[in-house]
């Protein structure tokens, strides 16, 4: 986490001071670095805090504070040190404390106080707002303050206990400051506990040398005793002493560095960026209604029903292969081995592979057809191909609106599927073939070789088929045609996109015609408007043409169950608002 954990101390001398601070260095550190020390060369890191990269150098033996330091240290200067060493952590000279995270090539750098001038000023302000202005009630406990200028801090105050202190109790904090507020917000949870925790072990360590010391000397009768001169003894005699005394312990700064580090450390690693899609589309409430119908269909099915079924009429179910090799066959290599085998060569692999296995004006009428609700029939011995010919032009339509049949024995009527796959043997109505609502598509073997020209390696088995694509709306080709399917073609012919990208043109494209199907189910089937209004609404919607008419209301019926009832009980007509008023 790129962030700087503090801890900061309120000396009744000179005020909020930063006693001890670990921060994040993402480049790599001086050669010779070892954990628990810097070696003595300057070397130019990147330093990162909350998003922002700063310049700055990690000084071996920077001068702590109290030490003797040059004109450009931002630290403060001696004179306003405490002569007990208690506004300052490290004793002058002392290289700081280093850990090293091998996973992630990061470093942890714990010292007085920032060495860049810039984290120095955020950390000093942050120190002073948590020890003077930014309080809980009570004093003691967490607080969330700060800006998008200086970051925003996570502050726990608390006291320790010190029998030679004003109130036998000194007030310290510990901070966390980084320049993401949002990932600071999520973290306080986690923050809140684990410092919990580090306050809690320090002042269980301070309360036994507190006891001590009451034992052997009270201070309280002693006081009693003393004449009442609270300034003047405070500033002669009752400078604040360190922390390590306060705790007895020695190894209490490198205790800190080890807390501390792991604070930042797991704290970055628990949280992750996550994608937010926002509201299910209407396809994904569509898919979830149909599993709850299946989940209810599956609970109601009894086993002798099963029975009962005749076996010489099977369910048609959607996405089911029902041809099955001839047991005539049997001296013949296995069909399902072969099948395997040739399965990938002799299938649509998307819908650009489609338009150029069919070609553009061929392709351009299955789309509208598709697009516009009609019925479209393969017609072919290969069921692989018909099955992945329908999967390839299913993802032009909502999920609402697809019904495939994908191989059957007879004709099945539009209002059963849209998507209709028959044996060549199947003898289709006449008055079928001659409307304008039905497509066929013909899959013949091929009178020569090499018919199409070969656009991948593995196309060639496509080349042994002739499609041939016939309608009784001849004119379907030479229209304008919804919008929608004149985006899809521009997409399709735009060789500087993969399929991938074409993909998601598809969804968008799709999502933004449901949107404008959902505005037009709204305002014609809830609120009953006229027709003059209708037209003026689709004239807004960019839909005003008779195709994206006719495919408005076709996909109108691909609407989740959800969405419409919803609509049903809780939009309300204008006319009823205002009878009401």
């Amino acid at each position: 986490m790129n962030a700087i954990v503090a801890l900061c101390h309120f000396c009744e001398l000179h005020g909020p001071r930063t006693l001890f601070c670990t921060e994040v260095l993402h480049s790599p550190l001086p050669q010779g670095a070892s954990s628990g020390d810097v070696s003595g060369q300057n070397e130019q890191v990147e330093e990162e805090e909350g998003g922002i990269q700063m310049s700055s150098r990690i000084r071996s033996h920077s001068p702590a504070e109290g030490a003797s330091a040059d004109s450009s240290s931002p630290g403060p200067k001696k004179s306003d040190m405490c002569e007990a060493s208690g506004c300052r952590s490290l004793a002058g000279g002392h290289p700081g404390y280093v850990s090293h995270d091998k996973e992630t090539s990061i470093k942890y750098v714990s010292h007085q106080h920032p060495n860049h001038p810039q984290l120095f000023s955020i950390v000093r302000q942050a120190c002073v707002r948590s020890l003077s202005c930014e309080v809980c009630p009570g004093r003691e406990g967490p607080i969330f303050f700060g800006d998008e200028q200086h970051g925003f801090v996570f502050s726990h105050t608390f006291f320790i206990k010190d029998s030679l202190a004003r109130g036998f109790q000194r007030w310290y904090s510990i901070i966390t400051i980084m320049m993401d507020r949002i990932y600071l917000i999520n973290s306080w949870p986690f923050l809140l506990g684990k410092i919990r925790g580090i306050i809690d072990e320090l002042q269980g360590k301070a309360l036994k040398v507190f006891e001590a010391e009451q034992y052997g000397c009270p201070q309280r009768a002693q006081r009693m005793n003393t004449a009442f001169t609270p300034f003047l003894h405070q500033r002669n005699g009752n400078a604040a002493r360190s922390l390590t005394s306060l705790t007895n312990d020695e190894n209490l700064w490198a205790c800190l560095h080890t807390s501390f580090a792991w604070l930042l450390k797991a704290c970055g690693s628990r949280l992750t960026e996550k994608l937010l899609e926002g509201a299910p589309t209407e396809d994904t409430l569509v898919q979830m209604e149909k599993l709850a119908d299946l989940k209810e269909e599956s609970e109601g099915w009894d086993g002798s029903e099963e029975e009962e079924k005749p076996s010489s009429q099977p369910d048609v179910v959607e996405g089911q292969e029902l041809s099955k090799c001839s047991s005539e066959t049997s001296l013949m290599p296995d069909c399902n081995t072969w099948n395997v085998a040739h399965r990938r060569l002799s299938v649509f692999r998307s819908l650009r592979h489609m338009r150029q296995v069919l070609g553009a004006s061929a392709f351009r009428m299955l789309a509208w057809h598709v697009l516009m609700g009609n019925q479209v029939i393969w017609k072919a011995r290969d069921t692989d191909l018909v099955q992945s010919a329908f999967d390839v032009l299913r993802t032009m339509l909502p999920v609402g609106c697809v019904r495939i049949i994908p191989y059957s024995d007879q004709y099945e009527e539009a209002y059963r599927c849209n998507f209709l796959g028959l044996s060549p043997h199947v003898q289709i109505p006449s008055h079928i073939l001659s409307s304008e609502f039905a497509v066929l598509v013909e899959v013949r073997t091929a009178t020569r070789t090499s018919l199409y020209p070969t656009l991948f390696d593995d196309e060639q088995s496509l080349n042994k088929y002739e499609f041939v694509v016939t309608s009784g709306s001849p004119v379907a080709a030479d229209r304008v045609g919804p919008t929608i399917l004149n985006k899809i073609e521009a997409a399709l012919t735009n060789q500087n996109l993969s399929v991938d990208v074409v993909d998601q043109c598809l969804v968008c494209l799709k999502e933004e015609w449901m949107n404008k199907v959902k505005v037009l189910f709204k305002f014609t089937k809830v609120d009953s408007r006229p027709k003059e209004d209708t037209q003026k609404l689709l004239s807004i919607l960019g839909a005003a043409e008779e195709d994206n008419v006719k495919l408005l209301k076709f996909w109108m019926t691909g609407l989740s169950k959800t969405y419409k009832s919803h609509l049903m009980s809780t939009v309300r007509s204008p006319t009823s608002s205002e009878s009401r008023n």
